[in-house]
């Protein structure tokens, strides 16, 4: 019983937390001009907009999925290389800017046990989801962060590369065994432990 509410406690922390990833691209996008999240219905806080049916039955199974990519026209923006590292930024920091609330709530205000777990497993959704999705390897936010501050030459021979590697190196990022772990945990672990140690929660 103990851990079918553990699993259902994470369950739904991943998915606000997935909710509020997608929902803040789409927000970005909207605000600088693009229509497109908004003529797909993504412009909204309800997670069945932004959930990928296999992403969110792996969750459950491995605690590894993904959320439905919010699709742009680049064409529709302004100034499209600015406009894009926005709109890949507002993901992560959206679930930054959620755990640090949460943290400030349960340090300020008593909770009992389970509140107080319910939100800590919240918060770590939050802050996994956002460093993860900064590592810079497509379909990653922090691939699409990097090409946009690289020069435009250099931009065009990443973006080459990303779409003939990008998925390749993900998946031995996330699988490839070293030392008992893997890279994501190994480069993750360090950037984890700063952010925990900021929220001090």
């Amino acid at each position: 019983m103990v851990n079918l509410i553990s699993l259902v406690i994470f369950g739904v922390c991943i998915i606000i937390a997935i909710t509020i990833h997608e929902f803040s691209h789409a927000f970005a996008a909207d605000q600088l001009g693009d229509p497109t999240p908004r003529s797909q219905g993504r412009l909204s806080l309800n997670p069945l907009h932004h959930l990928d049916l296999l992403g969110t039955i792996l969750l459950f199974l491995v605690h590894f999925g993904w959320g439905k990519p919010v699709e742009i026209d680049r064409y529709n923006l302004k100034s499209p290389k600015r406009d894009e590292l926005i709109i890949a930024l507002a993901g992560p920091a959206s679930n930054l800017l959620l755990a640090t609330i949460i943290s400030l709530i349960a340090r300020f205000i008593g909770f009992n046990s389970m509140v107080a777990f319910f939100f800590s497993i919240l918060v770590q959704s939050n802050v996994v989801l956002a460093v993860f999705n900064l590592i810079p390897i497509p379909p990653l936010d922090g691939s699409k962060i990097l090409l946009a501050l690289l020069p435009p030459d250099l931009s065009g021979q990443w973006e080459e590369a990303f779409q003939k590697y990008g998925y390749i190196i993900l998946l031995a990022f996330l699988f490839l065994p070293i030392n008992g772990s893997n890279l994501a945990n190994i480069i993750m672990t360090p950037a984890l432990r700063f952010v925990y140690g900021i929220l001090a929660f």
